[in-house]
């Protein structure tokens, strides 16, 4: 099955920026011998789920009839793709990446690249309108079934570009949408710290670096939720899995 979400690199920020842009109360510190966590994420009871919508406006840039959005992607062997896995509330660990504390969201020819993007918690999005005509960009954080507004800036040009610092209070993701064109969206999972990982397309993650101890385990995904998967003991230098299933 060909995955709609584009794989996106993890999100982090450099040490030199700790206290800028990462998590209150998240101290980097120099791991050594650190363990890993390793698995898979399966679909479970989850469902492949798409909807159809009309393009119903500047067909010469978005294409003409109907578009077809996949929220729920499932491979053939039965694993659920776009999922996070990620250690709740780690107070201490390995620096971010400096490379990829930010993410850039563009708008071409309707539709948002990349459609399942990660950056970390107080990092910067960027939005970039490529078209000829108007986007408002729209992103609401997720807080269990509600949401708030995060950005909400209109783009009227083709090169309009806005960039905005993230910080979310309560959740772990964002929805992003289109006000001008209601067929455009995607989802951010945004980085309290740098122990996540994305699933892979054979549905596995890793993370590496932790230091030892025990951890909270989650699973977001930006269609289905969160899931509270339990705790996991990390050892020095070891390596722990964990088959996980939503």
């Amino acid at each position: 099955m060909t995955n709609f979400f584009t794989k996106s690199a993890v999100a982090f920020v450099m040490l030199g920026l700790a206290t800028s842009v990462s998590a209150k109360g998240y101290k980097e510190i120099e791991v050594s011998d650190g363990g890993s966590l390793v698995g898979t994420v399966s679909a479970g009871g989850a469902e492949s789920e798409s909807r159809s919508y009309n393009i119903s406006k500047d067909p010469e840039i978005c294409g003409e009839g109907t578009r077809e959005v996949p929220f729920v992607e499932i491979s053939e062997t039965g694993m659920l793709m776009n999922a996070v896995v990620f250690l709740n509330k780690v107070k201490e660990g390995k620096a971010f990446n400096k490379d990829e504390v930010d993410l850039t969201l563009t708008q071409e020819k309707c539709e948002f690249a990349p459609a399942l993007g990660v950056m970390a918690n107080k990092g910067k999005l960027t939005a970039i309108n490529s078209d000829h005509t108007l986007h408002n960009i729209h992103t609401y954080e997720q807080i269990g079934k509600a949401r708030r507004t995060v950005m909400n800036v209109s783009q009227p040009n083709a090169g309009d570009t806005v960039t905005k610092a993230v910080k979310l209070r309560k959740g772990n993701g964002m929805k992003v949408e289109c006000d001008a064109h209601d067929f455009m969206h995607s989802f951010v999972y945004v980085a309290k710290n740098p122990y996540y990982s994305v699933v892979n397309a054979e549905g596995g993650f890793s993370i590496d670096g932790i230091p030892a101890g025990t951890y909270e385990v989650k699973m977001w995904h930006g269609f289905l939720g969160e899931v509270e998967v339990g705790d996991v003991t990390i050892s020095a230098g070891g390596e722990s899995s964990m088959e996980l299933s939503y």
